[in-house]
């Protein structure tokens, strides 16, 4: 049983430096403990180094005690890694790997992989559930084919005890969660939001049928916090780290799923994908992986299990870079998506840059720069000292 102190410390880090933190972890592996690191955070001194900065709009957080009190309201509990309950082996596994130089994945050598420093957990014992298990994700705009697929993958896998680890969206993830728990089986939800809000809405029964249905569902973000494009792909790595493979079903070339899988190769976990139809671009991202070697082709839950373990590598196609070109927000860097997500979509809600920088969890002097480089862009107006979201013109 940890003290209230650390788990405190523990909280204060989770909320201040939104998702994952290389400097922080960096500190911890030096032998710092999470109570020093949020004193020198909260007080701004200098042996924390960028941490500060970082951290420089949220650090004045006292409210702890309150926070674990909304979560228990919300029948969510706080895991740290000094709890039983923390995935320790899958997260040492997947960050390890990343850590360790041996990749040439370029996910490997991204700002936010290295694990959390705090997951907010629903429902059954979190390393339990994930303890056997494969991440299934896919497109939400799932085809009759798709939907027939990840049931004949899911239910096999969930009936020889294997849990279905998803991201909850519409479509492929949702019928991966609901046909492991028609099975019997176990199934984990990975949210890019905190407890209290529900993306999507719809998904609020099946969220609460898997947090009570011996499932889990968990967050790497505070209450109350919203979803948010950032955080999608940030939960990514979260879904790949803690699955020992990631199935991709009906994914096209700009589906998130690839993002999901490009995280398990980058992890040191196996990447899978089920072809699809040829008749149309629904599996081309799905196919690509498959003919570019940096997913091995699975077409039963009697292939994933024979290949979990194994170790997937990674290429991109130029080719199709260029025939399917993403626009202009698809290609921000994760924090301009994170300065882009705190602005308002009307121009009589303008937001200061102190206000943004808040939101957003980074320094006022970075969300400037971010800010001056999205307007360049087009993407955002200033007014005075004030900011918004450019609006496509109709």
């Amino acid at each position: 049983m940890i003290s209230t102190e650390r788990r405190h410390a523990w909280v204060y880090l989770n909320y201040v430096l939104e998702g994952p933190s290389r400097d922080v972890q960096a500190l911890l592996s030096q032998g710092h403990s999470p109570e020093e690191i949020a004193y020198g955070i909260r007080h701004g001194e200098s042996w924390v180094g960028t941490v500060a900065r970082s951290a420089e709009r949220r650090a004045h957080f006292h409210e702890e005690k309150e926070m674990l009190e909304q979560a228990e309201q919300l029948q969510t509990r706080f895991v740290c890694p000094d709890d039983p309950e923390w995935p320790r082996e899958k997260l040492d596994r997947a960050f390890g790997f990343a850590a360790s130089g041996t990749s040439e994945h370029l996910r490997s050598y991204a700002a936010d992989a290295v694990a959390p420093h705090g997951l907010w957990v629903r429902g059954a014992e979190l390393t339990a559930a994930v303890a056997n298990s494969v991440a299934v994700v896919g497109t939400r705009a799932v085809s009759a084919y798709g939907q027939r697929a990840t049931e004949e993958i899911c239910r096999p896998l969930a009936e020889n005890q294997w849990s279905i680890v998803s991201g909850g969206a519409l479509g492929v993830d949702t019928i991966a969660h609901s046909t492991a728990l028609e099975a019997g089986g176990c199934t984990v939800a990975v949210a890019a939001h905190g407890a209290g809000r529900c993306y999507p809405a719809k998904n609020a029964p099946l969220f609460e049928r898997i947090s009570t249905a011996g499932g889990c569902w968990v967050s790497e973000y505070p209450p109350h916090t919203p979803p948010a494009r950032h955080r999608f792909l940030t939960r990514n790595r979260l879904v790949a780290a803690l699955s020992a493979g990631t199935v991709v079903i009906e994914a096209g070339w700009r589906s998130g799923a690839l993002n999901t899988l490009a995280w398990a190769q980058g992890l040191g976990t196996v990447a899978m994908a089920v072809p699809g139809p040829i008749l149309g671009a629904g599996s081309l991202g799905c196919h690509d992986k498959i003919k570019r070697g940096d997913a091995q082709m699975v077409v039963s839950a009697a292939d994933i299990m024979g290949l979990v373990g194994k170790l997937g590598e990674s290429d991109f196609e130029l080719q199709c870079e260029l025939s399917f070109p993403g626009d202009p927000i698809q290609q921000l860097s994760r924090n301009e998506l994170k300065v882009f997500d705190s602005l308002p979509c009307r121009s009589d809600h303008n937001r200061t840059a102190a206000q943004i920088a808040e939101s957003a969890g980074l320094s006022v002097a970075l969300t400037v720069h971010l800010l001056v480089e999205l307007q360049r862009r087009g993407l955002v107006l200033r007014e005075g000292v004030s900011w918004a979201k450019r609006l496509p013109e109709k």
